[in-house]
Parts: C-alpha cells; sequence; structure tokens
C-alpha cells in the first residue's frame, strides 16, 4: 500500500488553488507519496536481482518452492507500490477526483484490498512452507514441488481478487475514507454492511497469527536439531572433540535452511507490526458504534503501507553474506584448522634443522 499523506483535514480539498496555505500542503503530500512510491519500488527491484543472483543456491526441488513464494511476495509489493502510488499522486494532483468519481474510488478500494491481502497470504504461505520443511523434510522433499509453490500462488491471488472484486457484483461497496484521500470497505459501522471488512480483517489476522506460529514451530525445532548435533558430536577426546562439536553446529546454523528460516523470522514480525494495529482496529470498530471520523484508522493504514517498504530490505540486509558474519565468523576465531597446523609442525621442524 502507498501512504495517504494528503493534509488531514478532509474539508482542504475544496479550497481553491489560490490559496497560498493549501498549496505548500498539498506538494508536500505528493513529494512524500512520490518518494516513498520510488523508495519502494527500487526497494522491491534491488531484492529481486539479489535473489536472482543467488537462485544457484536454490537448485534442490525442497528449495524452489521457497523462492517462488518469496519472488511472489516482492513481486506484489512492487505492484503494489507502483499501481497504487500512481493512484496516490492522480488524488494529489486532482483533489476530490475521490468525491467525484465513484468507479475510481471502487478501483482504488480494491486495489488496496487485493494487494494488502497478496502481501499477507504471501507471507503466510512461506511460513507454512518452512514449517513443513523443517519439520516433516522427506514429506517436503517428496510431496511439495515448485509447481505446488505456482498452484498456492494462483490459488491465493485469486482468492484476493475475489473479495476485493465483490463490490462490482453488488456483494458489499468501497466508501471514500478519511480524509477523503483513499478507499476501502465501510469500516464506519454505522455506514453500511460491514460483513466485507469483518472478512478482510479475520483473514489478515489469520495470516498472521499462523504465521507466527508456523515460526515459531521451525525455530524450535531448529533449536531441538542443534542440541542433539552438539551432544551427538561431543567426544571425550579433549580440544579436538570441542572444535569438531563447534564447527558441526556452526555449520549447521549458517546453512540455506537457517538463511530462509531467519528472512522469513523477520518478515512475519515486519508483517505483525506493520499490519497488526490496522487489522485489530478495524475489527474491533465493527462491534462498536461510531459516528465521527477515527484518525487511528489512518495511522494504522500508514503503518501498513510501510510493510511493503520493510519487506525487500529484509532479504537485501539478511543474506547468507551477513548472517555468517554476525552469527558464524566469531566461532572460528582462535581455532586452527589441520592445515595451519601442519604447516607451523613443518616451520618448527625447519627451524630445528
Amino acid at each position: 500500500m502507498t501512504t495517504p499523506s494528503v493534509p488531514m483535514n478532509g474539508s482542504l480539498l475544496n479550497v481553491p488553488a489560490t490559496n497560498t496555505t493549501f498549496i505548500p500542503k498539498r506538494f508536500n503530500g505528493l513529494g512524500m507519496s512520490l518518494f516513498t512510491m520510488l523508495f519502494g519500488a527500487v526497494s522491491n527491484l534491488t531484492a529481486l536481482g539479489i535473489l536472482a543472483r543467488s537462485r544457484s543456491r536454490f537448485r534442490r526441488q525442497s528449495k524452489k518452492s521457497f523462492l517462488l513464494l518469496t519472488v511472489a511476495l516482492l513481486v506484489a509489493d512492487l505492484l503494489g507500490h507502483v499501481i497504487l502510488g500512481a493512484f496516490a499522486l492522480h488524488v494529489h494532483l486532482n483533489p476530490g477526483v475521490l468525491e467525484s468519481g465513484e468507479n475510481f474510488c471502487d478501483v482504488f478500494g480494491a486495489s488496496m484490498v487485493f494487494f494488502g491481502l497478496c502481501s499477507l497470504f504471501f507471507g503466510f504461505a512461506m511460513a507454512v512452507e518452512r514449517c513443513v520443511a523443517i519439520t516433516q523434510p522427506f514429506f517436503h522433499a517428496s510431496m511439495v514441488t515448485a509447481a505446488h509453490a505456482k498452484s498456492v500462488v494462483l490459488l491465493l491471488s485469486t482468492f484476493a481478487l475475489l473479495l476485493a472484486l465483490s463490490p462490482f457484483f453488488s456483494r458489499g461497496s468501497y466508501f471514500l475514507q478519511y480524509p477523503n484521500t483513499w478507499c476501502f470497505f465501510p469500516i464506519q459501522r454505522s455506514t453500511d454492511d460491514t460483513t466485507l471488512v469483518l472478512v478482510f480483517s479475520s483473514l489478515g489476522l489469520f495470516a498472521l497469527f499462523f504465521s507466527l506460529f508456523c515460526n515459531i514451530v521451525s525455530g524450535l525445532a531448529l533449536l531441538h536439531a542443534r542440541i542433539k548435533s552438539r551432544k551427538g558430536n561431543t567426544t571425550p577426546s579433549g580440544s579436538s572433540g570441542r572444535r569438531a562439536s563447534t564447527a558441526s553446529s556452526t555449520s549447521l546454523f549458517c546453512t540455506l535452511d537457517v538463511e530462509m528460516m531467519v528472512q522469513l523470522a523477520a518478515v512475519t514480525v515486519v508483517s505483525c507490526v506493520c499490519w497488526g494495529p490496522f487489522l485489530i482496529h478495524i475489527f474491533i470498530k465493527q462491534f462498536k458504534m461510531y459516528t465521527e471520523p477515527d484518525k487511528l484508522v489512518l495511522i494504522g493504514l500508514r503503518m501498513a503501507a510501510w510493510n511493503q517498504i520493510l519487506d525487500p530490505w529484509v532479504y537485501i540486509l539478511l543474506r547468507r553474506k551477513m548472517l555468517t558474519r554476525l552469527c558464524c565468523a566469531h566461532y572460528y576465531q582462535g581455532i586452527p584448522t589441520s592445515s595451519n597446523s601442519l604447516s607451523e609442525s613443518r616451520r618448527n621442524t625447519i627451524n630445528l634443522q
């Protein structure tokens, strides 16, 4: 989503262009929307480029499904930034267009619902895929394929599209939201049937909760594997046994599986922080009567918009190279390798001669 950043007071949309107090605010909002759209698009393109360069590490069939889901998430975020950003710029350049054009409001609202759900659904699918891969590796290797991942992306995208297009088939409607800069399902309970907004918020909260649950299960499984590996490699042979155990446990945590798990956990945390307030607030609002515009909804929407900006930076910053430097390199410091010990003994022998 692209953050609506025009003036908070919706009445300003009707102020004539000669008003000098309105023009700076209008163009400040225009500049902010343009910046977030370009920054988000560049970030997602950069993350897609990094994945394209590292695709050789996903050659195994068991890794391709996660790669496809990740690409689907980044592409959805990219298209969301470009399309919704274009709508936001159009609103800035043409004040009042949402009030006068019902069709444009419907298209704007449908786009926000579709791209918002796609981002949440794909993150949920990635969490389930990694949970199955880590807890049931044999089942995942034999049953979960790249074709299945493509089918899941198509199914989730179709479901999100059907919900977004429901108002076009007389199943609900889109309303102009405070401060007259974006359109969405009717959030105020007193305005119209709020079934669709309940479905949207419930699906979003479901995706966030089970993504978090799957990541916790996967993390515990990896931790159990590490403890088991360290116990299995512990020998009574002194320092050599400790070195072998350390190297074994370190190599376990410097794998592609751990890289994907760390990235997925970061994506889930970002989604919960960004989407959680908006989804929880609009869900609670359906059980209370509100007649006045609620500024908290707009704040929650702006937080949700940052989800599509932060997602690509997870893959830009939490790459295997960075994880190796942060988590694994210090284990190897002070541990001489066998080749180094051999060369050192040879040098001592030569010196004695």
